[in-house]
């Protein structure tokens, strides 16, 4: 982690404030690396973060086995791993209603119809999770007042510029020397 700012002491606090905000969201084994600008004269704050790489998205299929009843034209879940179930419900009220489901027990789902095609649904995907997760610690971070918001998140890296006036050109590109910098492993 390197927070840079012409005042030592501020570099310092600003530290300390982000490694409490990552402990807090227990962020701190999901990031690579951060680097972060301060300039309290300009005024701006630059904060670039680069994620852990982390698993797969879970699909639908991968949790659970569906199977179309023909005889009473429902589609049978079965639910494999229970620990998706909530993933599984959400993404299912998005498309029915909770009437329409029936829940016979904690492993075991009907839905009146074919609906065997919901295999190929996300129902986890942990890099936007975690992306979500650090983009909650970046709004804790900034400092209050600082409206002025320039997102230049990439893949596998969270950065943005703010600042409570209009966003000056050398400010993005030392955001864009941070992303090239966190990429290289730098």
């Amino acid at each position: 982690m390197l927070v840079e700012c012409y005042d030592e002491r501020g570099a310092e606090v600003y530290e300390i404030i982000i490694k409490q905000i990552f402990q807090d969201l227990v962020l701190g084994a999901s990031v690579d690396d951060l680097k972060a600008y301060v300039n309290p004269d300009d005024p701006v704050f630059v904060l670039s973060i680069k994620m852990r790489k982390t698993s797969n998205v879970v699909l639908f299929g991968d949790v659970a086995d569906l199977t179309y009843n023909e005889a009473n034209g429902r589609t049978m879940i079965l639910i494999d791993n229970e620990n998706y179930l909530p993933n599984i419900l959400k993404q299912l009220w998005k498309q029915f209603s909770r009437d329409e489901i029936y829940q016979p027990n904690r492993y075991q789902l009907e839905i009146e119809g074919d609906y065997t095609e919901l295999e190929s649904v996300v129902v986890d995907d942990p890099h936007s999770n975690l992306q979500r997760r650090i983009y909650d610690a970046v709004f804790r971070i900034l400092p209050e007042g600082f409206k002025n918001i320039k997102d230049l998140s990439t893949e596998d890296i969270v950065c943005v510029v703010a600042t409570d006036e209009l966003i000056k050109d050398a400010w993005i590109e030392k955001a864009h020397e941070f992303i090239d910098e966190l990429n290289k492993g730098m």
